[in-house]
């Protein structure tokens, strides 16, 4: 299994656009194959700032299924007008329990 690890900056004034525009978004990703869950979480001490937990069952299932397929397209439709700068995405694999 594999974490997908995604910080997100959105533009000031535009937090409850993007929520919005979220809650149609997880319904593409969570179709995808290899999809297992996902939680986005927003920062406490500054609320235009997210992250994005993502967990597939393979780096492949997030890096060339899911963002090579045309639902991705439609993803980034809905949210990446939102981000500045562009988020820092990165894989993480479990060590310990």
């Amino acid at each position: 299994m594999i974490q997908e690890v995604a910080l997100l900056h959105i533009r000031p004034g535009q937090t409850a656009d993007f929520e919005a525009a979220f809650a149609e978004a997880q319904a593409i990703i969570s179709t995808m194959p290899g999809y297992l869950r996902h939680e986005l979480q927003r920062c406490l001490e500054d609320d235009h700032k997210y992250v994005l937990f993502v967990w597939w069952e393979t780096l492949a299932d997030h890096t060339e299924g899911f963002r090579g397929s045309p639902e991705y397209e439609q993803w980034r439709t809905l949210l990446h007008h939102f981000y500045y700068p562009f988020p820092t995405v990165e894989h993480y694999q479990q060590v310990l329990l």
